[in-house]
């Protein structure tokens, strides 16, 4: 029994990356749980329109979110390890150029308000542009806050920052909508959540940097010729991520767009996983240096096989429980969302492949902006047939296309920054028999989906008991050293 938990201790991690992205899992665990309830409890309190309605703020807010932080907050990624005489004053930077870009973003916002709400065919969307503009500037300014707490080491506040946040979040949307039961509740719940993040923020910054946190112009152009090159390039992948929400919000009604959001439900655990893992790889790969080729093929390996092994069997069982899955969540009225959500589970799949990290720590800033401006106009260009091909099952289709084909050159990039052949440039056979592993383990809870009848909970349930234990035994047989046999069995007992 001791060679099993020595095992499971060593499949956890032992090493810098395991450990420090364990803890930020750990800490946003409560605050995935929390966010994940939003649009749940918004959709069954929501009848569908407002619902679509509230899914369409939240895509301009999506965009303009991703798009109007110039790489100012991750640009602190790079600059704040680095040196740390420079930290308050880069802090400093990057505050202020998130700070003008919110109030350009209110502006902006208001003014355009009704012509958006007539392009999206939903005047309800007019009076709400203004709140949503509040609460996107003020959430612009706090981008840095837990970004500044990983780039310091400090993984134990960043864990708890990231629950706390997370937790208020949750409750600053869902309390208003149950007690007051409108869309401008919500926004103005939201509004207060982001004010109080803000402060918070500015008062650790101050604790911990006192006079040093302050804007340096000469620091501020350094920053900004590193972060511009890379805000086009996430700008970009913004919009192509989005952009098929664009399309299915413009060519079709609220409620229609309800229904195709919730098949392309988000699943914060992966971007919780993806995110604190590939920070801390990050930060890792630069204390390593760009000459130590050698380390940093070692770290990325280690991450995308970590990534692998959660990400590869999460897919297969959702792909598994997709309409209980909704059903349960969502009730029976969205059930016409599950086969958009099918196809969204392998949308998860690329989120293995953490080719933004590699790219950003050696600056190929210039050649994420070439990655998706191409992702962005093979959607454009194929977009439309896909729709009229598959309806809006081809809106997904079409993004995971793009994507796996982009991904696909950036691995044939960091095999050369990594000085290595493209054969060498992933664990391949590790990848391969995580695959074979997650699809395995899938036969026995595919079989009990199609034998039992039972309620969607019960049915995940089981689903995920009979996955889990499938998964283990697989993973306890390839990873005994030796054969398993009954004597062996006795022995050990």
């Amino acid at each position: 029994m001791k060679s099993i938990l020595d095992r499971v201790q060593l499949a956890l991690g032992r090493d810098g990356i395991s450990k420090a992205a364990l803890l930020l899992v750990s800490g946003r665990t409560l605050g995935f749980v929390a966010a994940f309830a939003i649009p749940i409890v918004l959709a069954r309190r929501f009848e569908q329109a407002e619902f679509g309605t509230y899914k369409q703020l939240f895509l301009i807010y999506g965009t303009l979110f991703g798009l109007a932080q110039l790489g100012a907050a991750e640009s602190l990624y790079y600059f704040v390890p680095r040196n740390g005489t420079e930290a308050g004053r880069r802090i400093g930077n990057a505050l202020a150029t998130l700070a003008l870009m919110g109030v350009a973003c209110f502006v902006g916002l208001y003014l355009v308000r009704f012509p958006l709400a007539s392009w999206l065919s939903n005047s309800a969307l007019a009076a709400n542009v203004p709140l949503l503009g509040v609460f996107l500037g003020l959430m612009l300014v706090g981008a840095a806050f837990e970004i500044v707490m990983v780039s310091r080491k400090e993984h134990r506040r960043g864990a708890c920052t990231y629950a706390a946040s997370d937790v208020v979040r949750a409750a600053a949307f869902v309390v208003p909508a149950l007690v007051f039961g409108t869309l401008r509740s919500v926004l103005a719940g939201a509004v207060l959540f982001a004010a109080l993040r803000v402060g918070a923020m500015l008062v650790y910054f101050w604790r911990e940097f006192g006079r040093q946190f302050r804007i340096d112009a000469a620091l501020w152009r350094n920053q900004l010729s590193y972060a511009l090159p890379f805000a086009l390039a996430v700008g970009i992948e913004v919009v192509q991520v989005n952009y098929h929400q664009w399309v299915v919000a413009a060519q079709f009604d609220a409620v229609t767009f309800a229904i195709y959001s919730v098949g392309c439900l988000q699943i914060p655990l992966i971007d919780l996983i993806y995110t604190s893992t590939v920070n801390v790889m990050m930060v890792k790969m630069a204390e390593v240096g760009s000459d130590d080729t050698r380390s940093a093929l070692a770290l990325w390996h280690d991450t995308t096989a970590r990534l692998a092994s959660i990400i590869f069997p999460l897919a297969a069982f959702l792909l598994l429980t997709a309409q209980s899955v909704i059903v349960f969540l969502f009730t029976a009225k969205y059930l016409a969302s599950v086969p958009v959500f099918m196809v969204w589970c392998l949308m998860i799949l690329p989120s293995a492949f953490a080719v933004d990290g590699v790219l950003r720590v050696y600056a190929q800033t210039r050649f994420l902006l070439v990655m998706n401006a191409v992702r962005l106009a093979i959607v454009a260009a194929l977009i439309g047939w896909f729709i009229a091909t598959w309806s809006l099952i081809g809106a997904v289709l079409v993004t995971l296309a793009a994507t796996t084909i982009v991904k696909t050159a950036a691995l044939v990039r960091i095999a050369r920054l990594l000085q290595v052949g493209f054969a060498d440039v992933l664990p391949w056979k590790r990848l391969a028999a995580l695959a074979a592993h997650a699809t395995t383990a899938a036969m026995p809870a595919w079989i009990l989906t199609r034998v039992v009848t039972a309620p969607p909970l019960a049915i995940i349930a089981m689903s995920g008991a009979v996955y889990t234990l499938t998964f283990a035994l697989i993973w306890f047989l390839r990873t005994r050293p030796e054969p398993l046999t009954a004597v062996g069995l006795i022995a050990e007992s």
